[in-house]
This record gives structure tokens, C-alpha cells and sequence, in this order.
């Protein structure tokens, strides 16, 4: 082989390995280990919060997150194509389901869209990715700062409007409200295929409403 044989080869298996060093998650699930710091070691909050799941899966247009504490269970599915979804609440034996429109989801998620974020171009090594710290205040002052993995991509950014002014992986992530850090670090990422199943709504089980009735039941209490 000649020399500008090798190098154009060289090049070319150089520019291969950039390109596909960079993974796009399409499909797939991330799950997330959530931990708790406040002063108030022993309040409700932090006992039922610490150790608990987040698992999302993702398919491009649609996708479901199910945040497992010691209290119960609450699954959120939205599909971005049509804007509707449902929230699932599973609590003391009570077995809810709300259904959502698009404009519930933006109202639901508001405060996400008040967020600016900086980012800091250093890399800082987290377990097994090397991430970008990217640090975000809401109008009511709470930090949000996200530590995400420029080199892997996630196609649908519909599952949480917080996270796509950002283009990476979110690794880990921590929100302060008053005295307590929310912090949510991922544990596994999984590239396999989700059943489609999992997105559609129960037919029986579960007591209906709507996003508007269930704002109305909770101004009621």
C-alpha cells in the first residue's frame, strides 16, 4: 500500500473513532438513584425519599418515568407527538390516574422553562463519564446544577423540558428547595428496545381525572 494510502486510512479510522465514540441513546432506559441532605434529617420528606428510583424509558417521541419511594409509586407517560400523557399515583393503596393534555404538561413543568443555564467547559469525572457542570436558577431562586455527558445524546428531550437546552447525558443532577439538596445520580443506562406496551394507559383499576380536577382536589384539602 502506498504512503498516502496509509494516511488517508489513518484519517480515516481517526475521524471513525471521534465520530463514533458519541452514542445516541434513540431507545433505551436510564435509572437513577435519588438521595437526600437536609437539616431536618428525620422529616417524612427525607426518610421517603432517600433510596428511592427514578426509571425513565425512552422511546424518540414518547416516554414513561416511574419514581419508586418507600411511600409508593408515581409514573408519568407523555407522548410528544399528540402532547397527551397520564400520571399514575400508587399511594397507601390508592390507585390514581390523571390524564394530561399538552397544556397541563407546560404548566406542569413551568418552572423548568424559567431556567438559564451556564456551562462550565471542564470536564469532571463522574463514576465512568467524564460530564460538563451546567448550573441553572429559577425565577424563585432554587439551583437546579446538572452534570450530563457531552458524548452521549438523548433523541427524544420531551421527557423533561429542564434538560434540553443541554446537549448531553444528565449523570447527575441537584435541586435545592429551602433547606433540602434533591440529589439524582444514574446508576444504569440501557441501549435495548422498550416494549410499546408500556405506554398505554390502564382500562381498569385506577380512579380517573383529569390534570384540572385534580389541581381543584388538591386546593381543596
Amino acid at each position: 500500500m502506498s504512503k498516502i494510502l496509509v494516511l488517508w486510512a489513518i484519517a480515516i479510522s481517526c475521524y471513525s473513532n471521534n465520530v463514533f465514540g458519541q452514542r445516541k441513546l434513540d431507545e433505551g432506559s436510564l435509572l437513577y438513584e435519588v438521595s437526600i441532605k437536609s437539616a431536618k434529617s428525620g422529616s417524612e420528606v427525607v426518610n421517603s425519599m432517600n433510596g428511592a428510583t427514578v426509571l425513565i424509558q425512552l422511546r424518540q417521541d414518547i416516554s414513561r418515568t416511574d419514581m419508586t419511594t418507600s411511600l409508593g409509586t408515581e409514573s408519568t407517560v407523555y407522548d410528544a407527538k399528540t402532547g397527551k400523557g397520564f400520571i399514575l399515583k400508587e399511594y397507601s393503596g390508592q390507585k390514581l390516574m390523571i390524564t394530561t393534555t399538552k397544556q397541563n404538561w407546560l404548566q406542569k413543568n413551568q418552572w423548568n422553562n424559567t431556567l438559564q443555564f451556564s456551562i462550565k467547559n471542564e470536564l469532571e469525572k463522574i463514576g465512568e463519564y467524564n460530564c460538563k457542570k451546567a448550573t441553572g436558577k429559577g425565577e424563585d431562586g432554587r439551583i437546579f446544577t446538572i452534570y450530563f455527558a457531552p458524548d452521549i445524546t438523548v433523541t427524544n428531550k420531551d421527557y423533561n423540558n429542564s434538560f434540553d437546552q443541554l446537549n448531553g447525558l444528565p449523570v447527575k443532577f441537584e435541586l435545592q428547595s429551602g433547606d433540602i439538596t434533591f440529589t439524582y445520580l444514574l446508576r444504569t443506562i440501557k441501549f435495548d428496545p422498550i416494549s410499546p406496551t408500556i405506554f398505554t394507559a390502564p382500562k381498569a383499576g385506577f380512579r380517573v381525572m383529569t390534570y384540572e380536577e385534580n389541581q381543584q382536589l388538591k386546593k381543596g384539602k
